[in-house]
This record gives C-alpha cells, structure tokens and sequence, in this order.
C-alpha cells in the first residue's frame, strides 16, 4: 500500500517544497511584529503535545507578560475573527482555545484562520499583549515567530516519518531547519544521556538548534459532577476512558497502572459527540460488573462537553477529567531561552 501511495507523497513534497522556496525567496510575504510571538507546533498531523506545552508557556510567562494565545480554532463552525471566554461553546471557538481560557483566567485567547489579522486586532485592543503564543502555526509561514518551538513524539521522530499518505508528516522534514528548539516530547522521565544523544543525532539538529526533552505527567483526576465528588477513588477497582485525540495510548497506559479493569471508548481527534454517542458511552459504562468503577476523560474532551446541552446526561456516574501538564528536561536551560527572547524583545505597557 505504501509503494501504491508514493506517488501522492512525492507530489506532495514537490508542492510543499516549492510554497517553502517562495517564502525563502520572499516571493510569499511573510509579515514580522514588533512585539515577541513564539510558534509552537509540529511536522506531524498530531499527537505531539502542544497543548501541554503551550499550557507550560501560559505558567511560565503569565505572571509577567500579558499573553495571547492565537489559534486557528480548529474543529469550530465559524469564521474569522472570535475572543474566546468561559461562556463560549467549543463550536464558536474550538476545544484548545476554550481550554486554554477555562484552565487560566490572565490570559487572552485569540481565534482565526489568519493570524496576521488576529495579532492586529489585538494590538488595537486597550492594554493589549505584550506577547502571542502561536498554537499550532509552524506551518504558517505567513506570520514569521521571532522563536520557533517545534515538537516531534518520542515514539514518531520526524526523521523517520514521511509524508502523508505514507506517513503521518504534513510538511517535509527540511522545514526543521526553521526551529529555534526541538523538543522531543512524550519522552520516558527517566531517559538516560546516552539515549538522548542517540536520539539527538537522529534528528541532526543545525548548529542553532537546541534540542530538549519533555515528559507528560498525570496529574490527579478532578471531579467533574456530584457523583465523582462522593467517589472515594482509593476505592476504584474499574474505570472507562472516552475521549477523541490523537494518541490516547499514554493515558490509557496510565489508568492501566491504577485500575484492574480500564474500557476504552475512542473516537477521532477534535470530535463533537453527538447525543446518542454519549448515550452508548453511558450504556458502556453500565455493562462494566464492578461497582466500583469511574468514568474519564480528557481536559480536552470536556471542553467540548462543558457548554453542551448533554453535559448533563453524565449525571448519574461519577465523571472525572485527567489533567496533564509537562516536565521539561533541563527545565531551567529551557526557561532560560524563553524569557531571555521576551525580555529582550517585549515592551512593557
């Protein structure tokens, strides 16, 4: 099957090879802003983290700079231009962006397809960031990063990945040259140097580049309704996870570590569920023997629940959300970077 889509690969390249000489070439625009922009993203279709690391950056700089994450929106049914807030539903503004909103309150989120035009609203703004977190932009070469982060899973390294439909890239592997940092996410915590340097040398990093490593952490399931707040999860022989994102096989893996007994019900990345989805969700659940058994799911996945007029058929079972959050190997080089570009680029106001 590989060798029959191959062609569509190599077609592929061609035409991204050339929107990326045209930008070099300056033939495409590529606009640049006064005020700091960091672009977070990755060569593959996802499963990378971004979230967590955008959501890292949130805690890193929100106590000293007014931030604006800006986002395409994606998985939302509207167009251009929305200011995400706590009473938006995931179909005004995407899930991400509602995530980021409901998880931190002194930040600013931004969604449109161009983030040229977003970035400049929000400077008309009064009070407006002093930085733009790009979620998901690496591609977009319409708005040029003063610092690219780019994100490759431990698991899938772009250096051995191809291009859809062989593989899961969807830009070629050369536009990793453009990275400030590489970071390889989704990295066991306990990775030692030697498999690290083995690692970095697959990835042939330019002389400019750092490369770092990052691990997910799980933090405690939070209790999302009544039911789960009268659970005493000490006491939880079963749980079902649903979710729709990428790669949900490190949580998995995770409640596989704590519960006899772990259901899965998964669905495509970015997914709306529909009533009678959630309706056979319940029905899974019910079917589990134990009595000791909790529901799951993702920060994600309830963000786009938590304006839905379904949220309130979970009820009757004890539903518990699973935060991640990142741990960045060489934590302090990492931050070091980071807010030497700030402080050197920003303008307090």
């Amino acid at each position: 099957m590989k060798i029959l889509l191959s062609p569509i690969a190599f077609l592929y390249h061609i035409i991204l090879s050339i929107r990326h000489k045209l930008y070099d070439w300056r033939i495409l625009k590529s606009k640049r802003f006064d005020t700091p922009v960091i672009c977070v993203g990755n060569l593959a279709l996802g499963g990378t983290g971004k979230t967590p690391h955008i959501a890292y950056l949130i805690e890193l700089l929100s106590e000293q700079y007014r931030v604006c994450v800006v986002s395409r929106g994606y998985g939302r049914k509207t167009k251009g231009f929305q200011l995400a807030n706590n009473g938006c539903a995931s179909e005004t503004v995407g899930d991400e962006p509602l995530q980021y909103v409901n998880k931190f309150s002194n930040i600013m989120v931004a969604v449109d397809e161009n983030r040229n035009e977003a970035i400049e609203l929000m400077g008309t703004i009064d009070r407006p960031p002093e930085l733009y977190l790009l979620d998901d932009a690496y591609q977009h070469r319409s708005t040029q990063a003063g610092l690219n982060i780019l994100l490759t899973s431990y698991n899938k390294l772009y250096s051995n990945d191809f291009l859809v439909p062989v593989g899961t890239l969807r830009d070629v592997r050369g536009a990793s040259k453009r990275a400030d940092i590489i970071v390889v996410s989704k990295a066991p915590a306990d990775l030692d140097n030697n498999q690290k340097a083995e690692i970095i040398n697959q990835l042939k990093p330019l002389p400019h580049q750092e490369v770092f490593f990052s691990s997910l952490e799980y933090e405690p399931l939070r209790a999302i309704n009544a039911k789960a707040d009268e659970f005493d999860l000490g006491q939880a022989q079963a749980a079902m996870l649903f979710c729709g994102i990428a790669n949900p096989t490190p949580l998995i893996e995770e409640l596989s570590s704590h519960y006899q007994q772990v259901e899965t019900v998964t669905f495509s990345d970015h997914h709306a569920y529909t009533e009678k989805e959630i309706n056979t969700i319940l029905k899974r659940f019910e079917q589990i023997p134990s009595d000791q058994k909790i529901m799951v799911t993702t920060e994600k996945d309830f963000a786009r629940l938590i304006n839905s007029p379904y949220l309130c058929k979970f009820e009757s079972v004890p539903l518990f959300v699973a935060p991640i959050s990142i741990h960045i190997h060489q934590q302090e080089k990492f931050n070091k970077i980071i807010l030497d570009y700030v402080r050197k680029n920003a303008h307090h106001g």
